[in-house]
């Protein structure tokens, strides 16, 4: 029992410090004493489910890792860690389908936690002509197929400004999220070269970083947000993300409807 309350108060100090809280700041957010969170974080005294699950509440902890909280606490995991293609997520499947497939004629894809493409719309395939048909064999990183030599990057306009962007999503992720499998990510596309920018320079006061691509169709411009699921209670649906991409002039609007 000592050992898994030291595992617990180890792992509990590590998200608060992560999120740059402490002990205080944590115990008032928590409404526990300060006292009792710091028995707690030593291993002298050893927390019950329910508070394990509010101090990861307060702490913004991903559901992943809130289950992993739970075992080091001694505890069974509080939420369903499904396979995407589970019949009990099937809903939720065609739900995101629909969605990104309403807004073609523009592109939208659908991503894990750690950025592999588990589903997008008719208009995604028609921008990567070129690539390197290892980057398209599953499961696809959009990270790797954006910034690879051999992927899209040759045909970035902006490459330089887009990966920098890139780069800055995914260091707050791992920020976020502290997974290992990310900073490798982040330290693989580092190396990828990325010349100058053959377009304008980031402008300060921009609302947006856009993504501007040379196709066959002639040069798309777009701009890109990202949804969420709102309230999820599994673990795979709190960790997909919708990016959906949408045109920053009108020609690029006019040519993907001429495309697609």
């Amino acid at each position: 029992m000592a050992a898994i309350d030291q595992a617990f108060g180890d792992k509990l100090r590590e998200w608060r410090q992560r999120r740059r809280m402490s002990q205080l700041d944590l115990a008032v957010e928590a409404e526990v004493s300060s006292r009792h969170l710091s028995f707690v974080e030593t291993g002298r005294s050893r927390p019950s489910r329910e508070m394990v699950l509010r101090l990861a509440e307060c702490l913004d902890v991903p559901l992943r890792e809130r289950n992993a909280l739970l075992l080091a606490a001694g505890f069974a995991p509080a939420f369903e860690a499904r396979d995407l293609t589970d019949p009990a997520l099937e809903p939720a499947r065609q739900a995101v389908q629909r969605l990104i497939d309403a807004h073609a004629p523009f592109p939208a894809l659908a991503v894990d936690r750690h950025w592999n493409m588990v589903m997008h719309n008719r208009v995604v395939p028609l921008l990567l002509g070129g690539v390197s048909p290892a980057l398209l064999q599953p499961p696809v990183n959009v990270l790797r197929l954006s910034l690879h030599p051999e992927g899209l990057a040759s045909r970035i306009v902006n490459l330089a400004e887009w990966k920098r962007h890139l780069l800055d999503r995914l260091r707050g992720q791992i920020a976020a999220s502290g997974d290992p499998a990310l900073e490798l990510l982040l330290d693989e596309l580092k190396t990828y070269p990325a010349p100058a920018s053959r377009g304008p320079g980031h402008v300060a006061s921009a609302i947006v970083v856009p993504f501007t691509l040379e196709t066959e169709a002639g040069r798309l411009s777009f701009f890109s947000t990202t949804t969420l699921f709102g309230t999820p209670v599994e673990v795979t649906l709190s960790e997909i993300a919708i990016e959906s991409f949408f045109p920053a002039d009108e020609a690029t609007a006019e040519k993907l409807r001429a495309v697609a």
